[in-house]
């Protein structure tokens, strides 16, 4: 179907690869993709496994919380689960990853145009997207965060959109609550250094359209997955840089009801038109901060077509409180390319290395700068600076610790502070920060934060921690103990509780949702839709000014 000369693989060659080095665990038996699927994965990341034990999944008999059947397997942690794999997505061994990525930027590649592929043997338009088990409710989409998520969503994305004026396209991976056969409501991130595709929304609201064209490619190839999440800069088409990260030509297929090229060999691709006027409560949905986000008004998607193999794969991300998938995807692009930064661009040779922490702060918040023993210390306050401002959501906490330091080990990096730093000398705080990526309403523009020291106490009420509930880790513990997998190591904490700012109408969708009844909720959120609001607009159903 496609171009037999592409030098890159798609998901299932990719998965093939991972299981020759038995990276991939297949699970045949029933899985409720609804309430046991995103915790059983969960476990590894929550039950003491290290790292380099972490696999990736294949559900192959997937059910929802009805006991209805679906015909595609889903794919968990199968671009990241852990580091090695995704070293396999990018062909790469890990130490030359940087360097594949500096290059890949600097030198784009374009994409080749074919006429038929993979992601359209299935074409399904018009009145087979509407109704019961058709359109999106015949995708095995899970419940990310059973217990507090409103909704199956979409996670593992490429949200494609194109820049009217410009015409360049943008891949970004944004999350998409399924709320009918034939809508879902797509949230792109409206903060400083947020999406790419939301810019390109306001465009098309400026020049008076009113729908934005929109394609979602679910389980695109890996290296054409990994740039999605790479924050790349505005106008730079993320399709080439994952040519030149694949050694040639990416092949690329346009879409069959809007204007749009996507990537040839998806397992899935979305068709559809984004609503420029009317927003629609989405949420509530466990995010990558660590932390429910709780709902907000979005953008709502009509979809005008579901394209697919006729072997398709549903592929799914595990976020929410980190380590997790997405943010092992970013930790290994991120790092690499803040010590380039640093390294070449900013010329601090004694940087030896850069740490994104990771567990619980989800990689933007604490960085920990390596240098080199006897470096002069205005090139410490250099690198500090250059670290705290690379990235306008990263680096809120920055510390630089010299190499008899383990970055991955917190008491060790306690232990640096207190005894190597003078607070008086040592220690800088600077204004006008990006909140960024985090709980609470940080897409105003008129919150600031600050960067390098701040009181770490809570200050606000916030929504529960994203991860599912107890009763949901404690029914998928039993199944990842029935099915012999290794045992758990449980660390504090693994499953989240409905306390700090959580409405029982919330706890209600939550249910609903993991009893596979997102519908419900569905027709629900349908009845707030609202014009004139900024996507993100905070919604709460106990507010008094609705009907």
């Amino acid at each position: 179907m496609t171009d037999a000369r592409r030098r890159y693989a798609d998901l299932h060659e990719h998965l093939d690869a991972l299981r020759k080095r038995k990276l991939l665990l297949t699970i045949d038996r029933p899985v409720d993709k609804d309430a046991e699927l995103h915790p059983l994965v969960r476990w590894q990341y929550v039950g003491g496994i290290e790292e380099h034990e972490r696999k990736a999944f294949l559900f192959t008999h997937v059910v929802d919380g009805r006991g209805r059947k679906y015909r595609f397997p889903v794919a968990v942690g199968a671009f990241a689960g852990n580091r090695a794999i995704y070293g396999v997505g990018m062909r790469s061994p890990l130490d030359q990853i940087q360097e594949r990525w500096d290059r890949a930027i600097a030198r784009p590649v374009a994409p080749r145009v074919v006429k038929k592929a993979l992601c359209q043997e299935v074409v399904v338009t018009g009145n087979a997207l509407k109704g019961a088990g058709r359109g999106l409710d015949m995708l095995p989409i899970p419940v990310s965060t059973p217990g507090f998520d409103g909704a199956p969503t979409l996670t593992a994305t490429n949200v494609i959109t194109r820049d009217p004026e410009t015409g360049i396209q943008n891949h970004g991976t944004y999350r998409g609550g399924l709320k009918a056969p034939d809508r879902l409501v797509v949230r792109m991130a409206t903060r400083a250094g947020g999406a790419g595709g939301y810019r390109h929304y306001l465009k098309y609201q400026k020049r008076g359209a009113r729908t934005m064209p929109c394609a979602i490619a679910l389980g695109c190839p890996p290296c054409v997955a990994f740039v999605a999440p790479m924050k790349l800069p505005l106008d730079v088409d993320e399709i080439g840089v994952a040519g030149a990260v694949a050694g040639g030509p990416i092949n690329v297929v346009r879409a069959r009801t809007v204007d749009l090229l996507v990537p040839a060999e998806a397992e899935i691709v979305i068709e559809g038109l984004i609503d420029t006027q009317y927003l629609e409560p989405e949420g509530p949905f466990g995010e990558s901060h660590g932390h429910v986000a709780l709902e907000e008004f979005n953008m709502p998607m009509r979809v005008t077509a579901i394209t697919h193999r006729k072997d398709a794969i549903v592929a799914s991300y595990i976020s929410q409180v980190t380590p997790s998938e997405s943010s092992a995807i970013k930790r290994a692009s991120y790092e690499p390319m803040f010590l380039s930064h640093l390294r070449n661009t900013l010329g601090v040779r004694g940087v030896k290395r850069v740490t994104l922490h990771e567990r619980m702060t989800a990689l933007r918040r604490i960085v920990i700068v390596t240098v080199e023993k006897g470096t002069p210390k205005t090139e410490v306050w250099r690198a500090l600076l250059g670290a705290s401002s690379f990235k306008a959501d990263c680096g809120k906490i920055c510390i630089a610790v010299n190499d008899d330091i383990d970055p991955e080990n917190s008491d060790a990096i306690f232990w640096a502070v207190a005894f190597r730093m003078d607070p008086s000398r040592d220690l800088q705080v600077l204004s006008y920060r990006s909140p960024g990526h985090g709980p609470g309403r940080e897409h105003e523009a008129e919150r600031e934060d600050a960067t390098l020291l701040m009181d770490a106490t809570m200050k606000e009420d916030l929504p529960p921690l994203a991860l599912p509930k107890r009763e949901y880790m404690e029914r998928a513990k039993k199944i990842w103990e029935e099915l012999g997998l290794p045992k758990l190591r449980p660390q504090s904490p693994w499953f989240g509780a409905p306390t700090g700012d959580w409405l029982p109408a919330w706890d209600e969708g939550a249910k609903r949702a993991a009893q596979g009844r997102y519908l419900d909720n569905g027709r629900i959120s349908g009845k707030f839709r609202r014009k004139g609001l900024k996507p993100e607009t905070r919604f709460r159903p106990d507010d008094p000014v609705l009907p």
